[in-house]
């Protein structure tokens, strides 16, 4: 029985350690083109403003691709499509040195975005190995923890990485994009000879119309929301495309529950240890992807304006460096506490601790040790679900069906980042309006930026309670025993 277990953990620290790969280089395309910002927008001609079209192309990109290039996994085998994901996000990756124009540059960039499958596709490449076991749920967990220590050390190292390699390079902008392309193509090879295929279930189809709704909707809410962040409340026909973009899950929901093999199977989302996740997954996106440039702009706040800490380009870059290396610390510790305890305690108390560090701004934010020290608990709550979230969904699914679940969990994490981003920039551009003595926005503003951040995570950390006490946990010890018994024989 031991030597079993030897052998599964085996092939699973295997598959990892080749993962663990894909998820630095993730993380380095997530922190490597930030310091380099303002030199690209000199080097493109355009204005600080106009960059924000790319991580709004971008995050329209991955919220449209995400499901459909999971449920492919399931049918065809993840591995395969993370390869194909990994190419497309190289060949982006290689446009983007010979870029020299906005069109051209908004195109790369937003294609680049093929990476944000990966962890998707790697949590269900990993439970596939697992579930053979009976312990398929805990190896997810304690695999999905350390890819987002991986994540994380990534996106520490391409922060640390880019400007100082732009300077190496003389500040040759298409030099210093070839660093992260050349990561990506070796990548490729690292899948390509390290990672085992999973297995697919035989006879499925691609749901094309199914799909087709489900983009057409995700399309028209995810561009309202950004349209609304870019030309503000007052721009009435946002609202049309928002409600239309609902409205086009009506006769999506209809079509699905009539098929076989839909694109995404809407009874199992609504089962309770299913539909409280994703729903988390949406609120967490909140904080995890719309605060970080209000916290940023606040912490470089000049104190005379009555708040903010007046922290330089570096001191801020310590605060996001804090916040990184606390996100590692939660995700290192979730598989821990869901053992000591259960997946759910563990799921209910990561979302607590990101509600508390938000809630906490709120009387405390006139001190540098008081925003670190906020930031650092939402961080480790922030870090322990950003894997648990998708290996949660892929313990619930029925076989078949592991990908798409996982991505679910990260296109409901986009949207609620991009109603987020739009949400927080109009808050923040109305304090600078009222603001009759600083161009700063008020405290008002960034006040109610953390509120929203903490009574999100404060709900979803309330339905959580609804998930049923046992779920995400591995197979009972009678079936484990079964599945050992039958690979001895």
């Amino acid at each position: 029985m031991q030597t079993v277990r030897t052998k599964a953990g085996a092939i699973t620290f295997g598959l990892i350690g080749y993962l663990f790969l894909v998820e630095i280089v993730s993380g380095v395309l997530q922190g490597y083109y930030v310091p380099l910002i303002s030199d690209l927008v000199k080097y493109l001609h355009i204005r600080d403003a106009d960059f924000n079209w790319f991580e709004a192309a971008q995050l329209l990109l991955s919220a449209l691709v995400v499901p459909i290039l999971a449920k492919l996994g399931d049918m065809f085998g993840h591995k395969r499509i993370l390869l194909v994901s990994t190419v497309l996000t190289a060949s982006a990756s290689w446009a983007l040195v010979v870029a020299d124009n906005f069109t051209t540059f908004l195109i790369a960039w937003a294609l680049q975005g093929f990476y944000v499958v990966w962890l998707p596709l790697e949590v269900a490449l990993i439970f596939d190995r697992g579930r053979r076991t009976g312990r398929g749920a805990s190896q997810t967990r304690r695999a999905a923890g350390f890819l987002v220590v991986a994540l994380e050390a990534g996106a520490i190292v391409g922060a640390l990485l880019g400007g100082r390699v732009f300077g190496w390079f003389g500040h040759n902008v298409p030099l210093t994009l070839a660093i992260p392309a050349i990561a990506v193509t070796l990548v490729f090879f690292a899948v390509l000879f390290g990672v085992p295929e999973s297995t697919p279930l035989p006879g499925r189809r691609l749901d094309v119309t199914g799909f087709s709704l489900l983009t057409i909707g995700l399309l028209l809410i995810t561009s309202g929301l950004t349209f609304l962040r870019l030309n503000g409340l007052e721009a009435w026909w946002v609202y049309i495309l928002i409600v239309l973009g609902v409205l086009v899950f009506v006769p999506f929901g209809l079509y699905e529950l009539k098929q076989d093999d839909p694109a995404i199977d809407l009874r199992v989302l609504r089962q309770p240890n299913m539909w409280p996740v994703q729903l988390t997954a949406g609120l967490i996106g909140i904080s995890l992807l719309g605060a970080q440039a209000p916290l940023s702009a606040y912490a470089g706040t000049d104190p005379t304006a009555g708040y903010g800490l007046g922290l330089d380009s570096g001191d801020r870059s310590t605060l996001i460096g804090v916040y990184l290396i606390s996100m590692i610390g939660g995700a290192l510790l979730f598989p821990l506490v869901s053992r000591w305890f259960s997946p759910r305690v563990a799921l209910i108390i990561a979302a607590f601790l990101v509600a508390v560090g938000y809630l906490l701004f709120v009387p405390f934010h006139l001190e540098t040790w008081q925003v670190f020290l906020n930031m650092f608990i939402a961080g480790i709550g922030s870090g322990a679900l950003v894997g648990a979230m998708p290996a949660a969904a892929a313990a619930a699914a029925p076989r078949g069906q592991t990908g798409i679940v996982a991505a679910l969990t990260n296109t409901t994490k986009t949207i609620g980042g991009s109603f987020a981003s739009a949400i927080f920039g109009i808050v923040l551009a109305m304090g600078v309006l009222a603001a009759a003595t600083t161009t700063a926005s008020s405290l008002t503003g960034y006040l109610t930026v953390w509120t929203i951040c903490g009574v999100g995570a404060l709900v979803a950390a309330v339905l959580l309670f609804f998930v049923p006490r046992l779920a995400f946990a591995d197979a009972s010890s009678e079936e484990t025993v079964g599945v050992e018994t039958a690979s001895l024989d």
